[in-house]
């Protein structure tokens, strides 16, 4: 077996700079962040060459779209980190912070309702790297998702965004057909005819978007886009499924804001190692819902910020 050199205090050093330790060796891969999933070919040519040029050649992805390069040595991971950076690639990701946002392709696809790229990276500008000198009680996982699809699964992240199309349906110019188009393209079986008139029940439908436009008689011509956000899921040790907040955002800037009010609450009322998720069953998800819908939150900011939380790490899951 090979004698291990590299001491505790530099591989946790390194760790906070997203460099993990290939284990039983002084190597270690380099992860590094791709803001959502979507990288330059300037950028993989770069990354290609990063790892012939100081890893073992190998490249690897991880389940959180970021992207590993293997087999780095300790006295290399500097030179590494300068040679990825003349394309503007950094390293990171790791640590009680907020962590890299998990995207879907969002428009490209056609069943995308909002464009998850552009919006994963105003979240990556705004809170992973403005929020990265911020100590949580845990790590803080974030997901975009295009649709309610769910393909990246934002209910089981500790917030997840799913854009909405909200029908607008107008009653007046319903022609009460008997093979309804909307009723047919409604996937979730919330639309259908009653009493010779289109009906969609809110309980069941999830606001995909599908029945938009298809109704001949144009009762049913566009709807709203808006956010649907789910808060304390988890994925690992000890699973929970994230709820979704009662509201319906329609507003980019207020969705925003709930993310940020998200995060601020976890740092001032969770407790050092406990996930999101348990911090608001403790809490009671009514109690942080109400503190997520009003301002007091933003408000004090600034002291919340200040406060020395978190210090000293430990978590538990």
């Amino acid at each position: 077996m090979a004698t291990l050199t590299i001491s505790a205090a530099d591989e946790k050093r390194v760790k906070a700079l997203g460099f993990l330790s290939n284990k039983g060796t002084d190597n270690f891969s380099g992860r590094i962040i791709t803001v959502n999933g979507k990288i330059t070919a300037a950028q993989q040519k770069c990354i290609a060459e990063a790892a012939e040029k100081f890893g073992n050649g190998i490249v690897t992805f991880t389940t959180r779209l970021t992207i590993e390069v293997q087999g780095i040595p300790y006295d290399k991971i500097e030179d590494f980190r300068q040679f990825i950076a003349k394309e503007g690639l950094e390293t990171g990701g790791t640590g009680s912070l907020v962590r890299p946002v998990v995207s879907c392709k969002g428009t490209t696809c056609q069943y995308g309702l909002l464009d998850s790229f552009a919006l994963s990276e105003e979240i990556h500008e705004r809170f992973y790297k403005g929020y990265h000198s911020v100590k949580l009680p845990h790590k803080f996982k974030i997901a975009v998702g295009g649709c309610p699809n769910n393909c990246v699964k934002p209910d089981l992240n500790d917030l997840g965004i799913i854009g909405q199309m909200i029908p607008n349906f107008d009653e007046d110019e319903c022609n009460g057909c008997k093979k309804c188009s909307v009723a047919a393209a409604c996937p979730m079986k919330a639309a259908k005819m009653v009493d010779g008139i289109l009906e969609i029940d809110k309980s069941i439908c999830n606001n995909c978007g599908r029945c938009v436009g298809k109704c001949h008689f144009d009762a049913l011509e566009d709807g709203t886009p808006g956010f649907k956000i789910y808060i304390g899921g988890r994925w690992g040790k000890k699973t929970a499924h994230g709820r979704a907040l009662s509201k319906i955002f329609t507003d980019k800037e207020e969705a925003l804001n709930v993310i940020e009010k998200a995060i601020l609450l976890f740092r001032e009322q969770g407790k050092t190692g406990e996930r999101f998720a348990a911090t608001i069953e403790r809490l009671g998800f009514e109690n942080v819902e109400a503190q997520l819908l009003a301002d007091d939150l933003l408000e004090r900011k600034q002291q919340i910020l200040d406060a020395e939380l978190h210090m000293t790490g430990g978590a538990t899951c």
